[in-house]
């Protein structure tokens, strides 16, 4: 960025910093030496998202940081306030089912796959010989081969799982939704066109993350124990149970629920305080629902521990019909959700918005779609694992297997639908062939350059098809979802519900088990080798960190286990380097300037000043994503008003974008919105054929190095002469050449 290899970092650490060049380090006390010139910094922040090797880890968090997008998704809309935390409400709770979903199949493999089905079976522990001192046969009756103290002993995994989570959710708080934005008052929303971006406490999340931290966390502990006490209570209600026991079973189930109820209840309280920077932690709630959960989890655990004799471990845990009810409470909250969402959208329609409003119900279903493979996922390998005969134990809950065999026509159709897409890419491709001829008109035909620049130009409108792939995938998920639903009413595997039917139908079924499960573990096995990879690879790390580029540039708002915000430190750095380099002296302007994700950090960094600030503030921004990616899918954030509002609360805004860029576009302004903001599109390449400036093959740049085009220093320049208080110039027009 600085084109120069001797860099000083002069404010910042090792996470994020500004650097300048080493000759520009003492910059401010030559004022002489830069009178009429810029001084270049750069904010580097990419150790953010594909930092250390242990982010790598975050993969697992995946369901969970896509299901946060979703909150962030709301169409625009105007005076329905109640609406608008309705739909809020409706995300975290979904963001609530994939925490239980998550502790829920750490404990079916825990304890029902190994302590209640292996364990309590003398051919599976003689296959797994580690679980040898659980068996009542192998032991010889020891003390751990009591049915209810395997259980106790097994709930270790899943308890020790939501702690794992706690921790990791308060580590990173402390390392970014601690690191507090500049301090001013709130602007009315007609000052900033609505986006609550300029908001003093959009970028400062604390209270919210930490209230909900705690409640998921209490609500993973409270699963835990429902799991482990529920199969003793089964025993003790039975004929011939303790009455003592069955009394206090009958207690501790009552202190659950409400515990659960007061889980519920903080999760449904209203979300952010974003109109000031809310300081406060609830601090007595944070530590005392999770000390309750605890509490309550220990008592379980002695409750199941106690003697009973003549209870067996036979069959499976009483626990299955748990998967069978997140899943139904899932899609009835997908349903409500989407129609909330078509209300707010009718409100204020914006015809660029994804899906026409339905982008965040999408979003939830894929994530619980996520949550409910990875769940599926492990549980079936696990109980591969244990019995390799696949004869000795039961195996998961019959819904899992349900849910594994729609995998397989979901695939057909998203092939289908890929393979559809593919034909139209190669359509356009046609088309595109006579416009690279006019755009390079006067240069030599060469057939196969031609087909290579107009390939790369098809392949870069797919991404304008991604909110029908996602309406595709989301909508067949529900029903395929509801298909497997109920067909898990039976009890019985899909092979084994269609037994005695036509050949066809019995062989489709068998087809349909069998592959769904093979794709389900290979999915699995693949997931754990990438996030393997990218522990040990910084390459792969950088892919992934392209991901989290997206999916963790919003605050934890629906769910406190996903991945941190990192805006919500950039934005904050940005904003303070922005106002102390503006405030310092009356002359000071700058042009910040932002590719890709970098020119959305820099729209949210000028929305958090002040108008005077932001008046002496010029953007240049180049493969942006603000209106091709957060225009469409977060209208109610970066939809045209809110852009439109920012051109005319800047000094001036310039962007560039290709035509081959498949991220980067333009920012289509609405209306009368003048000087236009979007340069026409660059060339790419430069040069069809060699040419005495371009004497080699210009490259296809694509989405990377704007900077390599002239146009870059041109606008640039542009900017700089119309920042500069001594030198007044006109508003830059498309009209008037540069």
């Amino acid at each position: 960025m600085l084109d120069d290899p001797r860099t000083v970092r002069i404010t910042g650490d090792d996470t994020a910093a500004v650097f300048r060049r080493a000759d520009d380090v003492d910059a401010e006390d030559r004022p002489d030496d830069y009178r009429g010139r810029p001084v270049p910094e750069a904010y580097v922040w990419c150790n953010l998202t594909s930092g250390n090797s242990a982010r790598a880890l975050w993969l697992l968090l995946l369901p969970f940081m896509v299901v946060n997008l979703a909150h962030w998704m709301r169409p625009t809309t105007h005076d329905r306030a109640r609406t608008v935390r309705l739909y809020g409400l409706l995300v975290r709770l979904a963001g609530l089912t994939l925490t239980v979903l998550l502790v829920a199949a750490a404990c079916e493999v825990a304890l029902d796959l190994a302590a209640w089905q292996c364990a309590g079976t003398r051919a599976c522990t003689e296959r797994n010989s580690w679980l040898g001192f659980l068996s009542p046969t192998v032991s010889d009756g020891g003390w751990w081969s009591h049915p209810g103290r395997r259980l106790a002993l097994a709930a270790v995994v899943p308890a020790a799982l939501t702690g794992l989570l706690w921790y990791l959710s308060r580590r990173t708080w402390s390392a970014y939704e601690s690191q507090q934005p500049m301090s001013r008052d709130a602007e009315p929303d007609e000052e900033s066109g609505g986006t609550s971006l300029g908001r003093p406490g959009f970028w400062y999340g604390r209270r919210l993350v930490a209230r909900l931290r705690a409640a998921h966390t209490a609500a993973g502990l409270l699963t835990v124990a429902a799991a482990v006490g529920s199969a003793a209570a089964r025993f003790d209600r039975g004929p011939g149970g303790p009455a003592l026991l069955d009394t206090l079973g009958w207690l501790l189930d009552a202190a659950l629920v409400c515990c659960a109820a007061v889980v519920v209840w903080v999760v449904c309280r209203r979300g952010r305080s974003e109109n000031r920077l809310d300081q406060e932690l609830d601090e007595h709630l944070v530590r005392r629902l999770p000390l309750a959960a605890l509490v309550l989890l220990a008592l379980a655990l002695v409750y199941a521990g106690w003697d009973r004799p003549g209870w067996h471990s036979t069959g499976r845990l009483p626990g299955d019909p748990t998967f069978g009810a997140i899943a139904f409470f899932q899609g009835l909250l997908v349903i409500v959700l989407a129609v909330v969402a078509h209300v707010l959208h009718r409100t204020r329609p914006d015809p660029r918005a994804a899906m026409r409003g339905l982008g965040g119900p999408a979003v939830v279903m894929l994530a619980c779609a996520l949550g409910g493979v990875m769940s599926g996922g492990v549980a079936q390998r696990v109980a591969d694992w244990l019995d390799g005969t696949g004869v000795s134990v039961a195996g998961p809950p019959v819904l899992l297997t349900w849910q594994a065999s729609v995998i397989p026509p979901l695939l057909v159709l998203l092939l289908s639908l890929c393979g559809w897409l593919a034909w139209r890419a190669w359509l356009l491709r046609r088309t595109e062939l006579g416009t690279v001829e006019l755009d390079y008109a006067g240069e030599p035909r060469d057939p196969a350059r031609t087909r290579r620049i107009a390939g790369t130009r098809a392949m870069a409108t797919l991404t304008d098809r991604v909110p029908l792939f996602v309406a595709v995938t989301s909508t067949a998920t529900l029903l395929l979802g509801a298909g497997a639903l109920v067909g898990a009413l039976t009890d019985e595997t899909p092979s084994e519900a269609a037994d005695g039917t036509y050949a066809f139908v019995h062989g489709a079924a068998e087809t349909a088990q069998a592959l769904g499960s093979w794709l389900i573990g290979f999915g699995f096995i693949l997931f754990v080798t990438w996030g393997r990879r990218a522990y040990k690879d910084a390459s792969a790390r950088r892919t992934i960190g392209i991901l989290w580029d997206v999916g963790t540039f919003w605050p934890r708002a629906a769910h406190p286990f996903a991945p941190p915000c990192y805006a919500e430190r950039a934005v904050p750095d940005l904003t303070w380097r922005m106002a102390t380099w503006t405030r310092a002296e009356d002359d000071r302007r700058l042009v910040i300037s932002g590719h890709s994700q970098g020119s959305v950090l820099a729209a949210a960094a000028a929305w958090q000043l002040t108008p005077a600030d932001r008046k002496r503030v010029a953007l240049l921004t180049y493969g942006s994503p603000l209106e091709r990616l957060y225009g469409r899918w977060f209208p109610a954030h970066f939809g045209p008003a809110a852009l439109a509002s920012l051109h005319a609360e800047v000094d001036c805004w310039r962007n560039l974008y290709r035509v081959t860029d498949p991220i980067g576009g333009p920012v289509r302004l609405p209306g009368s919105c003048t000087p236009t903001v979007d340069r026409e599109a660059l060339k790419d390449p430069l040069a069809y054929g060699r040419t005495p400036a371009h004497p080699l093959p210009a490259p296809i740049l694509g989405h990377g190095d704007y900077q390599a085009d002239p146009a870059f220093a041109q606008e640039r320049q542009r900017l700089l002469k119309r920042l500069r208080p001594e030198v007044p110039a006109p508003r830059p027009d498309s009209d008037v050449p540069s």
